[in-house]
């Protein structure tokens, strides 16, 4: 398939590769404190590094890049390293996990957007396959760690994804194929994120039931009468 230059190709691969690596770092972190084993590590580290990109690259119908670049396989490897071997000096970064996750998302999300549109794909969808780039690695890291994933629970996660990646198309749609924008984009991304968790911003989640069916759930827990 013949692939359009849509953007200068070395500020997307580097950021590519920065994101495999940070999202390796999230993983790591994630399976260290789950006391997995040296394998587990490397292990979670990898899968939450490429499966974004691996997700995103079958749904535009390409071999995954991660299985055709080794350079992606020796930054999610150098990642869960340095998560097992350097996780006392990584644990002073407050939420470690969440700091991570949040670089990641952001670096993929317009990365995964810069290649929806280098195959042909329309905006919307361009900036859609930048968000499940995004999302993707935390997903499944939350998934192997048996959690309910950050996405279905928190609302300013998949949102800055969308929104990165926004930014990188819109900028496109106009013709300016800049480097500056990607790094914008990313940057939009990340600081969004990072707001969310600091003042716990989101969307507005499900009741469990109204004030009458908690009361008769509490009358049905009592003790029956004597």
């Amino acid at each position: 398939m013949s692939v359009p230059l849509i953007l200068d190709p070395a500020p997307i691969l580097a950021l590519n590769l920065a994101g495999t690596f940070v999202f390796g770092l999230s993983g790591g972190v994630a399976a260290v404190k789950a006391k997995l084993d040296l394998l587990g590590v490397l292990v979670l580290a990898g899968v939450v590094a490429l499966s974004g990109g691996i997700l995103r690259d079958l749904l535009i119908g390409v071999p995954p890049a991660t299985f055709r670049d080794w350079r992606y396989l020796a930054a999610a490897a150098a990642a869960g390293l340095v998560c097992f071997f350097g996780f006392t000096l990584l644990q002073r970064v407050r939420r470690s996990v969440l700091v991570f996750d949040a670089l990641g998302l952001g670096l993929v999300a317009v990365t995964g957007a810069s290649k929806a549109l280098q195959f042909g794909m329309g905006p919307v969808q361009a900036i859609l396959l930048g968000m499940v780039t995004g999302i993707g690695g935390g997903v499944v890291r939350d998934l192997l760690l048996r959690q309910v994933p950050t996405v279905l629970r928190e609302g300013l996660y998949a949102i800055p994804a969308l929104l990165g990646a926004a930014v990188l198309v819109i900028a496109r749609e106009f013709g300016e194929t800049s480097a500056l924008f990607p790094v914008l984009g990313a940057v939009v991304c990340i600081v969004v994120r990072l707001v969310g968790i600091r003042y716990r911003f989101g969307l507005p989640t499900a009741s469990a039931g109204s004030k009458g069916s908690s009361a008769a759930s509490s009358r049905a827990g009592a003790a029956p009468p004597t």
